[in-house]
């Protein structure tokens, strides 16, 4: 491929832009080195107490030059240019790690990282959960906007909290019942077509499932301590299946196909309920024209559900 004169002057140009990365305080607990430019890591031998690292939105292409870092206990190397994980072999500490936007495509090298708690490698090219046995740990795993398939090899995440991976090409949840401490899961945005999988997860709290292929309410009678529950952007066209949600405060369901007024007393045993999302369901809309909200809509939801303190985006009163 050949380059004109201009585009290597660009090229040239950027390469002149990447600082070195310099160290002033050797003693330094926290580093904060957020879009400096830098390229390379280096001269990093120099901090001896550094238990906090953070060298967001850079240009640095390899992690290298941190052995000495024993100390570390988050690493945060958030937008920069990584294609492999590698490297932290010697970090035995740490207990937080961020690669996320990055363009690495395997989650690898990571075996000796058992304290770790926090693990954020969303907007990578991940395409298979592997190599995570170790993270025993592991409270919250961020692993959103990938090109993951399968829900699988989690299982001994047995401490996990939180759960993220929206964004990606999964089409079943699966693999989850051991993770019985789970509170939060987010699968928005995949290739689901059904709500299973999830009897186990008696702890949970919140489930975000919008923007998936959903076609019915199902597969919740376990969740009885949920809170939040997204359902956006499915095709569901009944409420149905939720006698045992009696905690809920958010019920986000906005662009489904619920045209049943009736469905709403569906609702009505949850006395916490704070919050529902109906917009551009047919019960939202005007019979004579479809796009545009009926006049009466609000009205007719706070007859049936009259605590509601916000319906939609707007506030009740």
């Amino acid at each position: 491929m050949f380059h004109s004169s201009d585009e290597e002057e660009e090229e040239k140009e950027e390469e002149e832009k990447v600082k070195e990365l310099r160290i002033i305080n050797p003693a330094a607990e926290d580093v904060d080195l957020n879009h400096c430019r830098i390229g390379v890591m280096e001269n990093l031998d120099k901090l001896t107490k550094v238990e906090t690292l953070c060298l967001r939105q850079n240009l640095i292409k390899k992690i290298e030059n941190i052995e000495t870092l024993t100390t570390l206990i988050e690493l945060d190397l958030y937008d920069n240019q990584l294609t492999v994980m590698e490297g932290l072999s010697t970090l035995t500490n740490l207990e937080q790690l961020d690669l996320s936007f990055n363009r690495i495509k395997k989650i690898e090298n990571l075996e000796n990282l058992t304290l770790v708690q926090k693990a954020f490698f969303c907007q990578n090219k991940i395409s298979k959960i592997d190599n995570v046995a170790h993270f025993v740990n592991l409270t919250m795993l961020e692993l959103g906007s990938n090109r993951i398939r399968t829900l699988e090899n989690i299982e001994t995440m047995t401490k996990l909290d939180s759960l993220y991976v929206g964004k990606n090409k999964i089409n079943k949840i699966q693999n989850l019942d051991t993770l019985v401490n789970l509170k939060v899961l987010s699968i928005q945005s995949n290739r689901l077509l059904k709500l299973e999988g999830l009897d186990k997860l008696v702890n949970l709290e919140q489930l975000y499932a919008s923007h998936n292929g959903i076609e019915r309410i199902e597969g919740l009678d376990k969740l009885v301590n949920l809170t939040t529950l997204d359902l956006a952007g499915n095709r569901i066209k009944r409420i149905e299946n939720v006698e045992n949600l009696t905690k809920m405060e958010e019920f986000w369901f906005n662009d489904n196909q619920l045209s049943q007024w009736e469905d709403l007393e569906k609702l009505t045993h949850m006395k916490d309920l704070e919050c529902v999302y109906l917009e551009r369901n047919p019960i939202w809309a005007d019979a004579a024209n479809p796009k545009k909200i009926d006049v009466n809509y609000r009205r007719k939801v706070l007859l049936v559900l009259p605590w509601l303190r916000q319906i939609d985006a707007t506030y009740t009163r």
